[in-house]
């Protein structure tokens, strides 16, 4: 089983950029894909972000064009650049594999001015 461990977090004003990192260990060898989730206060995980094992980036309407997720196969880290961050992206980003049902501690992005 892969174990994977987000970073990066932050308070950001509107406007404002973060880059988040997800750092993978153990039986990553069986990881397809990995996803990068947002959970905001009293709502389910969102997907935000998706990269397959090959390379291709996947993105749904509301961060298009705003987001990108990236893989260093060197280090074992997926990353999740964030930019033009709006406040409606404020909530406990998760990078998971999707077809796992564990998640991880998460790490918290609020988008205030």
């Amino acid at each position: 089983q892969e174990q994977l461990v987000e970073s990066g977090g932050g308070l950001v004003q509107p406007g404002g950029s973060l880059r988040l990192s997800c750092a993978a260990s153990g039986n990553i060898a069986s990881i397809a894909a990995i996803g990068w989730y947002r959970q905001a206060p009293g709502k389910q995980h969102q997907l935000v972000a998706v990269i397959s094992s090959g390379g291709i980036a996947t993105y749904p309407p509301s961060v298009k064009g705003r987001f990108t997720i990236s893989a260093d196969n060197a280090k074992n880290t997926v990353y999740l650049q964030m930019n033009s961050l709006k406040p409606e992206d404020t909530g406990v980003y998760y990078c998971k594999d999707p077809a796992s049902p564990y998640w991880g501690q998460g790490t918290q992005v609020t988008v205030s001015s």
